[in-house]
């Protein structure tokens, strides 16, 4: 067992370090504009919030916009990887402006904008990972994560969590100045979060705190473990309480989650059946909750790209199908 889990610690090291947005410096704001597909990118330079410090956000805008008229919004994390892979760290993306524009155009989902909201890059984590449930934990549990992180390359919970700041920020500040700057449906029906990682995590914790604004949540390869540590690691627990405290009820609210058995994804099945044992005790039915696994899928944007379309059909139902 002991041998187990250092190769499952060295897995996630290596995954982190190799895929994670959070080991970059945040980029420049003079950064030419991405490159795309399908629509176009109108972008909001150094966003300035009262919360936390300013970031770009990149507003992808399908080909006919507006002359659909309003627009459902999904808000995605980590706004730097989602179009260009030509602009990130590691030639990766999500191609979201593909996946999104070939929905559209089919019929497949209603028309929708997307909000990609820049990470800041060394903040990331600690935006990123929900507060509350971290609070949750004692002050002895919080030293020893801490201490059992701080050697890392890339330390997480170095630097004081800030989710809820972050949240204010994206609820208070972000949306109504899109509300008000966009064509768009400003219901909880028709806005929408997606992340993956540590951005799942956020985008899950959005929904929990903010279900009038947020009508559903997509969480690609969800970081559950929340830190560099395995043994003896009392955040899964945390955020499993929190959940089950927290989450709506199963009414109208939709909630994805997904992961693969590769590299950094490898440590989730074993937690994300934990979570699906709550999300069925809490009687959500299928057409509001689905759970997917991709067998062999790695912790990457290449890898989320190519499911993509998946958890924005879920969300993003058109009208006519909505249930």
């Amino acid at each position: 067992m002991q041998l187990l889990n250092t190769l499952l610690l060295a897995t996630l090291l290596l995954a982190t370090l190799l895929f994670s947005p959070q080991t970059q410096s945040a980029p420049a704001a003079n950064v030419a504009l991405p490159t795309v597909a399908s629509g176009r990118i109108q972008r909001l330079v150094k966003f300035a919030s009262e919360h936390v410090p300013a970031r770009n956000v990149d507003v992808w805008l399908p080909s006919n916009y507006p002359s659909a008229g309003k627009y459902a919004v999904l808000y995605m994390h980590d706004g730097q990887m989602l179009f260009d892979a030509g602009q990130t760290w590691n030639h990766q993306e999500w191609r979201a402006d593909e996946v999104a524009g070939e929905l559209i155009a089919s019929g497949r989902t209603q028309p929708f904008i997307i909000v990609g909201i820049w990470n800041a890059g060394a903040e990331r984590h600690s935006e990123y990972f929900p507060q509350k449930p971290y609070e949750s934990l004692s002050r002895k549990q919080r030293r020893v994560l801490k201490k059992s992180n701080r050697d890392q390359d890339t330390p997480l919970l170095a630097r004081r969590i800030n989710s809820d700041r972050y949240l204010k920020f994206v609820v208070g500040e972000l949306k109504p100045y899109i509300d008000k700057h966009f064509a768009v449906l400003r219901s909880p029906e028709h806005t929408f979060v997606m992340g993956s990682s540590m951005g799942a995590l956020i985008s899950l914790y959005a929904l929990a705190e903010y279900p009038d604004v947020f009508g559903g949540a997509a969480c690609l390869s969800t970081h559950w473990p929340g830190a560099h540590t395995l043994d003896d690691n009392p955040i899964p627990d945390a955020f499993l309480r929190y959940i089950g405290a927290h989450l709506p009820a199963a009414k109208w609210h939709r909630i994805y989650f997904d992961h693969g058995t590769a590299t950094l994804d490898a440590l989730y099945p074993a937690l994300q059946a934990r979570v699906d044992g709550l999300m069925r005790a809490k009687d959500y039915p299928s057409n509001l909750w689905q759970t997917r696994v991709f067998p062999a899928a790695e912790h990457s944007e290449k890898a989320w790209s190519e499911r993509l379309h998946l958890p924005m059909e879920f969300l993003l139902k058109p009208a006519v199908d909505a249930d």
